[in-house]
């Protein structure tokens, strides 16, 4: 259905080294500027990327939006949660553990928001049992 996700970035070099930490420790390769100076992460067929607004005005982040990774394990949750906190990320909600969702049953979250202000959340579901 998506072609791409692109988040504004009001200091796109800072976001950028976020970027590489937290999505890093998600098994992306570092992203790539282009000479708009927009940056591109591509991974399992997915692109994310991040640009200063094309209107000159600050980037700001949508209230009530939040911008979702998936992770293969709980613990590579916790190590992009844990990436991005220390590459300037700020930690948000709940720390980092399982939640109950129906209809979607048990997830392993952590929510924090990136140099700019915009929401994250990297979940790992559980597979199934037979």
């Amino acid at each position: 259905m998506f072609s791409h996700v692109m988040l504004g970035a009001s200091n796109p070099d800072q976001s950028k080294q976020f970027y590489d930490a937290f999505l890093g420790a998600l098994g992306c390769k570092p992203g790539f500027t282009d000479p708009k100076g927009r940056t591109f992460w591509r991974h399992a067929g997915n692109t994310f990327a991040i640009s200063a607004p094309i209107n000159g005005e600050p980037a700001c982040f949508g209230n009530g939006a939040t911008t979702g990774f998936a992770a293969e394990s709980t613990e590579q949750v916790d190590a992009a949660h844990a990436a991005g906190v220390a590459s300037g990320g700020v930690t948000c909600e709940d720390p980092p553990g399982w939640r109950e969702h129906a209809p979607g049953g048990r997830l392993y979250l952590a929510y924090l928001r990136d140099p700019a202000g915009n929401k994250l959340c990297v979940l790992h579901r559980p597979p199934k049992a037979a």
